[in-house]
Parts: structure tokens; C-alpha cells; sequence
């Protein structure tokens, strides 16, 4: 008993694999967009918190150097002038750009510095991503002294 060639070929394509590749090409496509999106982004991530710790520790050096100078003239104490030293902070992440806070220490000897910011994504719009926050963080220290730092 023979079956008829109209069955066999109907039989056939209901198994039919055309256009299978298609859609895994198509998945695969996507997720490797997808890793390199996080790849890429990642990255660039890293790259604009490195600037943000940079700003900060710039912006904390140059509030250090807002020294008090009545203080420092008559040897009382090495300190900052509290005021000048975080005008002369912002003043510095202005010029940059950036925006963060500063603070100085009760004792006047320490700034710390935090810048915070975005990153624009690259790829990962794509997903709903588009900016990620970055956060910088910079102290400074006042040392002085002839051989050794006090």
C-alpha cells in the first residue's frame, strides 16, 4: 500500500525547519550586542569613576593649599582657613565641570572631597539604560615639616 504522494509532502512540511537558523542567528545576534554593550560600558563606567576619584583628590589638594596664614605665620598650627579652603574646592570642580561636596575636618588639617556625576551609556539605551551615577571620593591631608612630615 503506497500513500499518497499529496499526504507524504503535507506530512513533511508540517516538520518543515526553514527559517529555524533564522531565529537563532537573530537571538544570538542580540545577546552578543548585549555583551558588548555591558563590555563597553562597563568600561566606560570604570573610566568616569577613575575621573571622578581624580577630580575629588585634585579639588581636595587645592582647598589644602588654602592654608590659614595668621596661624601658619606665627607657628601656631599649619591649618586651613576653613572658608577658602572650600571656595577654593569648589572653585576648582567648577572650572572642571563637575559638581560634589567638600568638607573640612574640626581640626582644619583634613578635606575630603565627593564628586558625584553620570555616565551616558553607549549601548545599553537599548535595554532602558542610559546614564549610570558616578561617585568620586578625594581626601587631603595637611603635612609639613623639614625632614619629617608632622
Amino acid at each position: 500500500m503506497s500513500i499518497p504522494r499529496r499526504r507524504l509532502h503535507s506530512a513533511r512540511s508540517a516538520f518543515n525547519d526553514r527559517g529555524g537558523v533564522t531565529v537563532f542567528v537573530a537571538v544570538c545576534v542580540v545577546a552578543l550586542i548585549g555583551i558588548i554593550g555591558v563590555a563597553v560600558d562597563g568600561g566606560g563606567k570604570m573610566r568616569a569613576v577613575e575621573r571622578a576619584d581624580h577630580i575629588a583628590g585634585e579639588a581636595a589638594r587645592a582647598g589644602g593649599q588654602a592654608i590659614d596664614p595668621a596661624k601658619a605665620i606665627s607657628g601656631e598650627a599649619v591649618i586651613v582657613a576653613p572658608q577658602n579652603a572650600v571656595a577654593a574646592a569648589q572653585a576648582y570642580l567648577r572650572s572642571v565641570g563637575a559638581t560634589g561636596t567638600v568638607s573640612v575636618s574640626g581640626d582644619g588639617k583634613t578635606l575630603t572631597v565627593y564628586v558625584s556625576d553620570n555616565y551616558d551609556t553607549k549601548f545599553l539605551p537599548v535595554v532602558g539604560i542610559g546614564s549610570m551615577p558616578v561617585t568620586g571620593h578625594g581626601k587631603a591631608t595637611l603635612l609639613y615639616g623639614v625632614t619629617t612630615p608632622e
